[in-house]
C-alpha cells in the first residue's frame, strides 16, 4: 500500500498534538509490510507523517518539489528534513529550480500520482494560496485518487 500526505503547516500547538495522534493512528492501521509513505517532508504534517511511517516499519519515498525547496523551509526544520532524506528509500524530483507555489503544486501532483490513497490534514476550507492543501485535495479527487481527511474535532488553523 502506498499512501501520501498533504496538510496545513503552522498549526497551533494543541492542533499539532491532535494531528500527530491522528496521523499515527491512520498509519498504524496499515500493515507495515509493503507500506510505502510518500511525502514532500515539509515542516508539520508532511514530516510527522514521514516519521510515523518509519516508526511503524514502512518505507519512505520523498518528492522534492524544487532544487531550492529545502532552503525555503524554516531553518529549524533543516535537520529533520536532512534526516528524513537520508532515511528515504527513493527521492523523486520535479526538475524545477525555484521553490514557489507552482513547484509545490507540481510536487503534490507527482506525489498524488505515486500513491493509492492521500491523507489530507485539511480543515475543509479553500487554499490560502495556489498549491495549498485544498488544491491538492481537489487535484487528487479529480484524478481519482482516494482522499481521507484527518481533521480532529476541535482542531483549528489558528
Amino acid at each position: 500500500m502506498r499512501i501520501g500526505i498533504t496538510g496545513h503547516r503552522g498549526l497551533p500547538i494543541d492542533t499539532e498534538r491532535w494531528v500527530i495522534a491522528a496521523i499515527r493512528e491512520a498509519v498504524n492501521a496499515y500493515p507495515a509490510t509493503d507500506l510505502v509513505g510518500v511525502s514532500c517532508i515539509a515542516d508539520g504534517p508532511d514530516a510527522w507523517f514521514a516519521q510515523a511511517i518509519l516508526e511503524h516499519g514502512g518505507s519512505l519515498e520523498i518528492v522534492v518539489p524544487a532544487e531550492k525547496y529545502r532552503a525555503s523551509l524554516p531553518d529549524w526544520h533543516h535537520a529533520v528534513y536532512d534526516d528524513l532524506v537520508r532515511r528515504a528509500s527513493e527521492v523523486h524530483e520535479t526538475g524545477l529550480t525555484d521553490s514557489d507555489s507552482n513547484a509545490h503544486m507540481v510536487g503534490s501532483e507527482v506525489l498524488v500520482g505515486l500513491v493509492d490513497e492521500l491523507l489530507a490534514v485539511w480543515d475543509g476550507q479553500p487554499a490560502r494560496g495556489y498549491g495549498g492543501t485544498a488544491d491538492v485535495v481537489t487535484y487528487a479527487e479529480r484524478t481519482g485518487a482516494p482522499v481521507r481527511v484527518l481533521w480532529p474535532a476541535g482542531a483549528t488553523r489558528g
